[in-house]
């Protein structure tokens, strides 16, 4: 089994000194033509075409939004029935394609077609809300208030957790492995949301979050008081909430597709099989150190384009309000804008993989010789 979770794919035929190299470039130019030429966001959150009230109440209604709730619960049953009683054969369960391709790849042309739709699917927020209906207590309402602090560290956290499982873990795609983790994760989203109400999701959840952040490059959102809007992509960007942990989480989501393009090399493979740490222990220290490329190379490229932004408008007497409020500009500024980023490499990197993979595993869940079993 490779590093990969399950399957291969095909990059692009590019040296990773090249990759790292245009990276570093687009990202240095980015934001030094932003500090330089646009330091207040020209992008409206309330910008877009309103579309028809029929088509606002048929997503709004409580006929699309249960239906929604019962297959993402559907879906995870048939997972957990393929987990608990399939073949620990990824090449003859579907479980293992279903988690590392159907979900975590197709996550994303689902969110940018349609927006946060794992907020509606996501099945452990459906579970928190019929546990909060049979104790006759409000899903919103937790013990405690969500500390403001903590922003998106959790959904960072746990998307470090499932790229490790994927890219690093022994045996990815094991039964055993997959139920360790999603056993896990359930219970610990589940606690924090009985602690936190149902809005622990909205920032803790580490698939929540992907979709969520993803779905902000949809062209159908949200405008004034709610109504469904056709917009340009980029204008929900304005509505990132700058919370503490969201570079993090735009930087595990580049670092970790930069691994794991970086995994296949011969040089790299060479370097596990003879690693004296072993083959996971080498991996996730390759993994951490991408991660924390990316930290690097966005913190570089943020300071640098603060500084000599904040030297050009010095220069030109521009107001002192201006002046402040580039300098002072933390990471979060300007992490929404790896989001258009981090999207383009996902898609290049995993568009193959999902091609390929995805067909296969509904075959798998559904072919003749391999019926699903009863979860």
């Amino acid at each position: 089994m490779l590093a990969h979770g399950v399957g291969d794919r095909q990059d692009l035929p590019i040296s990773v000194f090249y990759a790292y190299a245009g990276a570093f470039a687009a990202l240095f130019v980015s934001f030094l033509a932003l500090g330089l030429l646009w330091p207040e966001s020209r992008f409206s959150a309330a910008a877009g075409r309103p579309l028809p009230a029929w088509l606002r109440r048929v997503v709004d209604g409580r006929v699309l939004r249960r239906s929604l709730r019962v297959a993402g619960l559907a879906g995870a049953a048939l997972v957990l029935g393929h987990l608990l009683l399939g073949p620990d054969d990824p090449d003859r369960n579907p479980a293992p394609g279903a988690i590392y391709v159907v979900l975590w790849v197709g996550l994303v042309p689902a969110s940018l077609l349609f927006g946060p739709v794992w907020r509606l699917l996501n099945p452990l927020r459906t579970l928190h809300l019929l546990l909060c209906r049979a104790l006759r207590r409000d899903p919103d309402a937790g013990g405690r208030p969500l500390p403001s602090r903590l922003g998106f560290w959790p959904a960072a956290a746990g998307l470090t957790a499932f790229t490790w499982l994927e890219l690093a873990s022994p045996e990815p795609a094991s039964r055993t492995t997959l139920l360790t983790f999603i056993t896990g994760y359930a219970i610990a989203h589940l606690l924090a949301a009985a602690r936190y109400g149902s809005a622990w999701f909205a920032r803790g959840d580490a698939f929540e979050v992907y979709s969520a952040l993803l779905g902000h490059l949809s062209p159908l959102g949200r405008g004034p008081q709610g109504r469904l809007v056709l917009r340009h992509p980029f204008h929900s960007l304005d509505a990132v909430p700058q919370l503490p942990g969201l570079a993090a989480t735009a930087c595990v989501l580049l670092g970790s597709t930069a691994y794991d393009g970086f995994s296949a090399t011969p040089s790299w493979i060479d370097t596990l099989q003879t690693s004296p740490l072993g083959r996971t222990g080498a991996a996730t220290l390759g993994l951490l150190a991408a991660i924390a490329a990316a930290a690097a190379l966005f913190t570089l490229c943020t300071s640098a384009a603060r500084l000599i932004s904040g030297a050009r408008l010095n220069s030109d007497g521009l107001n002192s309000d201006a002046l402040i409020s580039t300098r002072k500009a933390g990471s979060r500024a300007f992490a929404h804008s790896l989001l258009p980023i981090a999207t383009g490499y996902l898609i290049a990197h995993y568009f193959s993989l999902f091609a390929t993979e995805a067909p296969r595993t509904v075959t798998l869940a559904y072919g003749t010789d391999n019926p699903p079993p009863a979860a």
